[in-house]
C-alpha cells in the first residue's frame, strides 16, 4: 500500500528546521506484515528529542530512515496467527523485546539483543524492511516503528495492548516519555517514600520522571531547568522547589538538600548535566541517567568518591522497563489519577508542520 511518511535523507541539517526541512513527507510503499508483524494505522505519535537526535546528527543511525518512534494507533492487520486482532488498540515501544535472549529471560526487555541489533540495522525485528522507495535504497525504520506515517509495519514484539477507551494521542505518551521516564524512577533508581530527589530537564521524559518521584512519595523534589514555563509547570506536578539550571545550580540543591539528594535524575542528555547531577546527589546516593549524549561527549567525575562515597551512577534505557507489564501498569496509575500525563500535552500538529515541530 501507498503511506505518507517524514523521511530524514541525511543526518546533520542545521536548525531552524522550518527553514532547512530535514524530513521529506514523501509518498512510500509499505508492504503487508510478515509473519510476528502488525499492520497498524497510526492514530497519534509523539515528536522527541530521540528523533531530534537522529535530525540533527548526535545519535548517528543509518540514512535514509522513516522517522518517529513514539506511538499509538489501531491494528489494520495481522501477520499470521496472532495474540493480536484487528481493531485493537496498541502503544509502540521503541526497543522490540524478543522474549527468548538472555536479557529478555532476566526481565530486562531494553537490553534485547536482536531488538538492539535490529534497531542498530535499521530493520524490524525480523531482519526486514517492510518501507521501500525507488529513490531511497534501503529505506531504513526508525527503532522499529517509523511512527511519522499514516500507516506502518510492526513486529508484534514492538505493541502492547490497550484499552481503547485511552485517547490515541495520550496513548502515545507512554510509549517512550512515560516509559522512560516514571520508569527511570521507579523501576531504575527505586525511589522511596521522604527520598530526596533532583530531575534535571524537564521534557517529557524529566516531567515523567517528576510524577514517578510524586508516584514513589519523594519528600524533596526539585526540578532544575532553564526554561521558567516549564519550572512553574513542574512545581504544579508535584516539584517541592524549582531550581533555575545554571553555575548555582548545584549549590542550591546541596542547601536546600542538606548536603544532597538521595537521587538525581538526568534527562538532558548532556556529559555536563551528568555531571552536576552527579555532584548534586548526598554520600551513598544514586544519579540515574536517561538522557543520549553525542557519543564524543565524555564524562569526568571524581572515581574515588564512587568508593569513599559509596556513591551510584547507573544509566536506565526505556526505564529499565518491560513494556508489556508496565505500561498497561502506568496506564492504570493514569486512570486512577496518579499519574497525570496529559499534562505533557503541549501541541497538536500534522504530518506537514513536522519539521516546524521540531523547532
Amino acid at each position: 500500500m501507498k503511506v505518507r511518511a517524514a523521511v530524514l535523507r541525511e543526518m546533520g541539517s542545521p536548525p531552524p528546521y522550518a527553514e532547512s526541512r530535514p524530513l521529506e513527507i514523501t509518498e512510500v510503499e509499505l508492504d503487508p506484515p510478515g509473519p510476528g508483524e502488525l499492520l497498524v494505522r497510526v492514530g497519534a505519535a509523539g515528536l522527541c528529542h530521540s528523533d531530534l537526535s537522529v535530525i540533527d546528527g548526535s545519535r548517528p543511525r543509518v540514512m535514509p530512515m522513516a522517522l518517529g518512534h513514539e506511538a499509538a494507533g489501531e491494528v489494520v492487520e495481522v501477520g499470521g496467527v496472532s495474540r493480536f486482532s484487528p481493531g485493537d488498540h496498541v502503544v509502540l515501544a521503541f526497543v522490540p523485546a524478543c522474549g527468548d535472549c538472555e536479557p529478555c529471560r532476566a526481565g530486562r526487555a531494553a537490553l534485547c539483543e536482536p531488538g538492539a541489533a535490529a534497531n542498530a540495522a535499521g530493520t524490524l525485528l525480523s531482519g526486514e524492511r517492510r518501507l521501500s522507495h525507488p529513490d531511497l535504497v534501503p529505506l531504513n525504520h526508525h527503532l522499529g516503528v517509523s511512527a511519522f506515517s499514516d500507516h506502518i509495519v510492526v513486529a508484534e514484539a514492538s505493541a502492547v495492548k490497550i484499552d481503547p477507551e485511552l485517547p490515541f494521542e495520550l496513548a502515545a505518551l507512554f510509549g517512550c516519555a512515560v516509559l522512560t521516564g516514571v520508569g527511570a524512577a521507579v523501576n531504575a533508581a527505586g525511589i522511596a517514600p521522604g527520598d530526596r530527589v533532583v530531575v534535571f530537564g524537564l521534557g517529557g521524559v524529566g516531567l515523567s520522571a517528576l510524577l514517578g518521584a510524586v508516584l514513589q512519595e519523594a519528600g524533596t523534589i526539585i526540578a532544575v531547568d532553564v526554561i521558567a514555563d516549564k519550572l512553574e509547570l513542574a512545581k504544579e506536578l508535584g516539584a517541592t522547589h524549582a531550581v533555575a539550571a545554571g553555575p548555582t545550580a548545584v549549590a542550591e540543591i546541596l542547601e536546600i538538600t542538606g548536603g544532597g539528594a538521595e537521587h538525581a535524575i538526568e534527562t538532558v542528555g548532556s556529559a555536563r548535566v551528568l555531571a552536576e547531577a552527579y555532584a548534586a546527589t548526598r554520600r551513598g546516593g544514586t544519579t540515574t541517567t536517561v538522557g543520549l549524549p553525542d557519543p564524543s561527549q565524555m564524562l569526568t567525575i571524581p572515581a574515588v568518591s564512587l568508593v569513599t562515597e559509596e556513591r551510584t551512577l547507573r544509566g536506565s534505557y526505556l526505564g529499565s522497563s518491560v513494556p508489556a507489564r508496565d505500561v498497561p501498569r502506568f496506564v492504570d496509575l493514569y486512570r486512577d489519577g496518579r499519574l497525570p500525563v496529559e499534562r505533557l500535552l503541549t501541541h497538536r500538529l500534522a504530518l506537514d508542520e513536522i519539521n516546524e515541530g521540531f523547532d
